[in-house]
């Protein structure tokens, strides 16, 4: 991803100052956080008797989705397809997912995208350039919830 946008998108979304640095972190919660859902979404499919991931497999909370539409209304487009790439390097999932799922995928990852900048905002309302310790903390927050 083009750090210009990177640092565009954080700016809009969450008015912070992120810097190359940040890009590895943002990679690696993005990476984690998608392939989490899309676990959660094999079981959610199993459960419903099918071999294919559907879009309403997807655990989409109701602040996910408001993000997703944050994200959209942004009109601010993040380069995804790296990060979606490297779902392909983690454990393979028991399910494949269908083609409305993979085109949902960049919105979803977008929505995470937005609630990870708006987090740091809330956790800390000062703060301008998130540290490791504050993505530490953000890490932490969302392996709680997700």
């Amino acid at each position: 991803m083009s750090i210009a946008r990177f640092e565009r998108f954080f700016r809009r979304a969450g008015s912070l100052d992120i810097d190359k640095s940040d890009l590895e972190r943002y990679n690696e919660f993005v990476r984690r956080k998608t392939y989490d859902l899309l676990l959660r979404a094999v079981a959610n499919a199993k459960a419903n008797g099918r071999d294919v991931i559907q879009p309403s497999d997807l655990p989409i909370t109701k602040g996910l989705q408001e993000n997703i539409h944050a994200y959209r209304k942004l009109e601010e487009e993040l380069e995804l397809e790296p990060v979606l790439r490297q779902l392909a390097g983690l454990p393979a999932l028991d399910l494949a997912y269908g083609e409305e799922t993979e085109a949902e995928l960049p919105h979803i990852v977008g929505g995470l995208s937005h609630a990870l900048a708006r987090s740091f905002r809330i956790v800390d309302p000062d703060l301008k350039n998130p540290d490791s310790t504050h993505w530490d903390t953000a890490f932490r927050l969302f392996d709680l919830l997700m």
